[in-house]
This record gives structure tokens, C-alpha cells and sequence, in this order.
């Protein structure tokens, strides 16, 4: 692989998708008392799949608790 611009730029925007997905599952698990740090280090693996599950797995739970 080669170190052009264009796949730095790429792999820079990739590391804040990442960082900033995994900063907010934690933050949001650790509200929510859910395994915050499983959470967050799901969210560094890949994108967008870890915020769909904490969305359908965590999220509507607490919703339909509430109601």
C-alpha cells in the first residue's frame, strides 16, 4: 500500500468516525449502567454496526421500560 494523500486523508477521516462512535456508546452505556467499556471498545472495531445494536439492544429496551 501506498502512502499517497488521499489514503492518509482516508484513513484519518476512518480514525474519527471511529473515535467519535466510540466515545459516544461509552458515554451513553455508562449513562444507561451497560457495559460502558464493552461498548466502547465495540465501537473502535467498525462502523456502524455497534451503534445499531446498542440503538436496537439497549436503547429501545430502556424506552419501552419507561412507557
Amino acid at each position: 500500500m501506498e502512502w499517497t494523500t488521499e489514503n492518509i486523508i482516508i484513513l484519518v477521516l476512518v480514525f474519527i468516525i471511529l473515535i467519535t462512535q466510540s466515545i459516544t456508546l461509552f458515554t451513553n452505556a455508562k449513562k444507561r449502567n451497560r457495559s460502558a467499556w464493552l461498548w466502547g471498545l465495540l465501537g473502535m472495531i467498525q462502523f456502524p454496526w455497534p451503534s445499531v445494536f446498542f440503538y436496537f439492544l439497549v436503547v429501545r429496551k430502556d424506552r419501552k421500560k419507561l412507557n
